[in-house]
């Protein structure tokens, strides 16, 4: 069996589709989304993931006030937070997430606080004490800012930093922030990340000697 590994000082995860598979609900509530809006479901869905909810509205319609696309992902975001059937750990997540307890890592996600605790909760995972939400940027992915004050929160240079992510705007962001990426899932295959993983279960991390962290990618 051969084996990829990387060396860094800290790992920036993404929630949606790294950790967390959420999407069945994300189908739901874009599905419903689109319908409303009279809107093709499937492309709705193929811009969906990894961007805010108000990012992916103003993609699919440019010409649509800004406040209206907020005032459907508050509502979105409420009806995401409240439905979490389906909300399952991505495989390999818990004992990824155990094996990262105490080494510098940080949640980097476009969800808000309301439900990435709620995900991270259905899922049985353990939310980082250092989180980047969708509060805390004021530009959404495939922008570098979220991963920028990851790195800054746990007090690493971008260089220093690996990136989990699944998504294109995801994947696009990280690079933007000079990271590399580890791209988790069959969705993050096509975007030419650092490294690719079906899941969680093919990642190996643990402290080095000095005082970086290794991680190691079975085929």
């Amino acid at each position: 069996m051969t084996a990829t590994t990387l060396t860094a000082h800290a790992v920036l995860l993404d929630m949606d589709g790294t950790i967390v598979n959420s999407d069945a609900v994300v189908e739901r509530c874009w599905r419903r989304w689109a319908w409303e809006l009279g809107l093709d479901p499937e492309d709705v869905l193929r811009h969906a993931h990894g961007r805010q909810g108000h990012a992916t509205m103003a993609l699919l319609l440019p010409d649509r006030p800004a406040a209206l696309n907020h005032e459907d992902n508050r509502r979105m975001l409420a009806q995401e937070t409240a439905d979490l059937d389906g909300v399952v750990p991505v495989t390999g997540a818990p004992a990824f997430m155990t094996a990262l307890a105490g080494l510098p890592h940080a949640l980097v996600t476009s969800a808000d606080t309301a439900l990435a605790t709620a995900r991270m909760g259905a899922a049985g995972l353990p939310i980082p004490s250092a989180r980047i939400t969708a509060e805390c940027v004021s530009a959404s992915k495939p922008d570098p800012e979220g991963f920028l004050k990851g790195a800054a929160e746990l007090g690493f240079a971008p260089a220093d930093c690996v990136v989990f992510e699944d998504s294109e705007v995801g994947i696009a962001a990280a690079r933007s922030a000079g990271m590399r990426v580890v791209g988790v899932g069959a969705r993050a295959a096509a975007y030419e990340p650092t490294v690719h993983v079906r899941d969680l279960e093919q990642v190996r991390i643990a402290a080095t000697d000095g005082a970086g962290l290794r991680l190691t990618f079975s085929a």
